[in-house]
Formats: structure tokens, C-alpha cells, sequence
């Protein structure tokens, strides 16, 4: 799409507090969004209604950020969660 991106790879780069506030302020998406349920999720014996809010949210992405979903995509003063994919499209447009 010809537009400029920076790529942060997670597990390399862990976001501090101060990103994931910064994300979860500028969400569009419920903040639960940010969370992936998968097996790791399951394995780890969360429930999901725990993690609807702000606050435990982030603070379970600051202990396991393997559980951040992705892609995060960032523009300005908004934030979505980039599944489907065509939803980049339509905040890069």
C-alpha cells in the first residue's frame, strides 16, 4: 500500500506498561481482542472472563506477552487488531 511501517517483533522488543496502556487506550477493539486464547491460554488454566478489563489485560501481557495477539497495528491515535488482515487495509487507507 506504499505506506511506511515499523515492524516491532514482541518476544525480542517486550512491550513496557506504558505501550500496552498506550495500545489499549487507542483500541478500537474490546481490550479482551488483545489477548490470544489459544492452547497456551488454556494451558496456563486462564479464563477468559478475567480479562476483559484494561488492567488485567495488561498486566497478563507483561507476564506472558506470548499471549498478545497480533497483528497490533498503530496510526496515530488509533489501534485495531489486524484480523482479518483487511482490517489493516481499511485503517491504512
Amino acid at each position: 500500500m506504499g505506506v511506511e511501517v515499523d515492524v516491532v517483533e514482541y518476544l525480542k522488543q517486550k512491550p513496557t506498561r506504558e505501550t500496552l496502556e498506550r495500545i489499549v487506550a487507542a483500541l478500537e477493539d474490546p481490550v479482551a481482542d488483545l489477548v490470544r486464547k489459544d492452547s497456551a491460554f488454556a494451558k496456563l488454566g486462564l479464563d477468559a472472563a478475567d480479562y476483559v478489563e484494561p488492567g488485567p489485560v495488561v498486566d497478563l501481557l507483561l507476564a506472558k506477552p506470548r499471549l498478545l495477539q497480533r497483528p497490533i497495528v498503530v496510526r496515530g491515535d488509533r489501534a485495531i487488531v489486524g484480523r482479518p488482515k483487511e482490517r489493516i487495509r481499511a485503517l491504512l487507507a
